[in-house]
């Protein structure tokens, strides 16, 4: 069988590891909780401007998460090139921006495929709100997800559902500048009991092909039914050209929005996989790793942190698997011999690795401990006393 040398395939890690970029989300560092109650934690900003900070102290002790993604209106401010500016002089940027067209009353039976066409302008009017926010502080991607859906048959024309949803989304589409991206989420239920509009990854595969080429599809990796193949998916997108980014999470039963890797760190080294193979994880593929999480009871920043930190230990094992290897396994139907290379790869432990890469970098090799040693946990603690602080209400 032929075999890499593992020096080689280590030093091909770490310069690819070095490139490596993940964004963090802004509501991540707020309150959240569980549909009956939303736990508040001492220290959690009370403002964008605290939130980059928090951001900005992840990509301080990682190196890797350099781009914040906002939330609007979650993150509205009356100056968004201000905004943009705050970030940078924090050593950060802004990253996608995200729309909400699910907390308003109006958006009952729906935003954009509402059978009420004045709801569906007030609804893609946001959208180009967005667009707008995305032109100010430089963001290169729209992410949309829509809740819209129906809980009962005969509730609505699904057919003609889906043409209001084409049309609002070829509206937006029609507004982006050039090096801007529409990226289209998914989720297969929750909150329509029915039919959901937009349920799984052939359905925003779809619309995006439909829309053109700076359309593209974004997989949750909690918005799926159990037992889901995401890896497959991931392979088909890249295959089309259609992949554009990853909500990074974990879950045990639905959309738990936990850290991710945290259920089935198995799974995230074989989505890494599929990506290394794919030549796709350099920053210039074009694939935006986005964490999409809320942390109900956990530390906020230390489980940012560790999750960054999940997301680089399953792509440096994916980086080490023995490519040569594998495709000489798979050539001559050595089906054993095969999946053993994938294992001896995800058996590793590449916290040493990891550890090397940050020393080089001059970070410290441990990123929670070296947080917690900071004193930043106890500075906004101090600080943050008074005013609204962020997150959803229950």
């Amino acid at each position: 069988m032929t075999v890499t040398d593992p020096g080689d395939r280590r030093a091909r890690a770490l310069a690819a590891l070095r490139e490596q970029r993940i964004e963090t989300p802004s509501w991540g560092y707020g309150n959240s909780g569980t549909r009956f109650k939303v736990f508040a934690q001492e220290g959690v900003p009370r403002s964008p401007e605290e939130k980059i900070d928090d951001a900005a102290t992840v990509h301080k002790f990682t190196g890797v998460a350099p781009r914040v993604s906002l939330h609007i209106p979650w993150d509205a401010v009356a100056d968004y090139g201000r905004l943009a500016k705050y970030a940078a002089e924090r050593g950060v940027q802004i990253g996608a921006i995200n729309a909400n067209v699910f907390q308003d009353d109006a958006y009952r039976l729906g935003s954009v495929c509402n059978p009420d066409p004045a709801v569906r302008a007030k609804a893609v009017a946001h959208l180009l709100e967005c667009v707008q926010v995305m032109d100010v502080t430089g963001s290169a991607d729209l992410k949309l997800w829509f809740a819209d859906g129906t809980n009962y048959p005969g509730q609505d024309n699904l057919r003609a559902r889906q043409d209001r949803l084409a049309e609002a989304l070829a509206t937006v589409y029609e507004r982006l500048s050039e090096g801007q991206r529409l990226l289209l989420e998914y989720k297969f239920f929750e909150p329509a009991f029915y039919a959901t509009d937009v349920p799984d990854w052939g359905t925003s595969y779809a619309h995006c092909l439909q829309l053109g080429p700076k359309a593209q599809v974004v997989i949750d990796t909690g918005h799926h039914a159990p037992g889901t193949n995401i890896e497959f998916i991931v392979a088909f997108l890249l295959r089309a050209g259609r992949l554009g980014a990853f909500d990074f999470n974990s879950r045990f039963y639905a959309d738990d929005d936990l850290m991710v890797g945290s259920a089935d760190p198995f799974q995230l080294f074989r989505i890494l996989h599929e990506i290394v193979q794919g030549d796709a994880l350099s920053p210039a593929a074009g694939i935006n790793f986005m964490l999409d999480q809320c942390h109900n009871i956990e530390e906020k920043i230390p489980a940012v942190i560790r999750s960054v930190m999940n997301v680089q230990e399953a792509t440096a094992k994916a980086l080490l698997v023995d490519a040569d290897a594998l495709a000489a396994a798979q050539q001559s139907g050595d089906v054993l011999g095969a999946n053993g290379v994938l294992m001896d790869a995800y058996n590793t432990d590449v916290r040493p690795l990891l550890a090397d890469l940050r020393a080089d970098l001059g970070l410290d090799p441990d990123p929670v401990a070296a947080y917690r040693r900071s004193g930043y946990a106890e500075k906004i603690r101090a600080e943050r006393v008074g005013g609204q602080q962020a997150g959803w209400g229950a």
